[in-house]
């Protein structure tokens, strides 16, 4: 048994090469072998948002506080709120972020295939953010 006690591990800013604004990532836990399961609680301030990628295994993300975007490529951009789950299909390209007045924070968990979680592709244009529904 492993307890990550809270604070015990430290907040990071989000990287610049994969987000675009404010992000910060709170570590919760790694795979442990030969499990392949990882999580972060993820905070987007407003305006904030991943670039597009895809997860070789999927993704799930539990939406915690705020009020945020998501979209997978070809489809149209999606409100969720605290209580929502998003669960993202292996190889789905897809990004998520705040609204842009709004911060949103979700618990993003996923697995590893052969030591990759995640693929970072291109950044989500300002054009596509915001053609964003405007109920926020």
């Amino acid at each position: 048994m492993e307890i990550k006690r809270m604070g015990s591990q430290p907040s990071a800013i989000g990287p610049v090469d994969w987000f675009t604004g404010t992000v910060r990532i709170d570590p919760l836990f790694d795979a442990i072998d030969p499990g392949r399961t990882g999580a972060a609680g993820v905070t987007f301030e407003p305006g904030a948002r991943t670039a597009w990628h895809t997860h070789p295994l999927g993704q799930t993300l539990i939406i915690t506080t705020g009020c945020g975007w998501v979209q997978r490529w070809g489809g149209p951009i999606e409100e969720v709120h605290p209580g929502d789950v998003v669960q993202f299909v292996p190889g789905e390209k897809h990004w998520h972020g705040a609204t842009v007045t709004t911060a949103m924070s979700h618990i993003a968990i996923q697995e590893y295939l052969d030591g990759k979680a995640v693929e970072w592709l291109e950044f989500v244009s300002d054009e596509q953010y915001l053609d964003a529904p405007t109920s926020d």
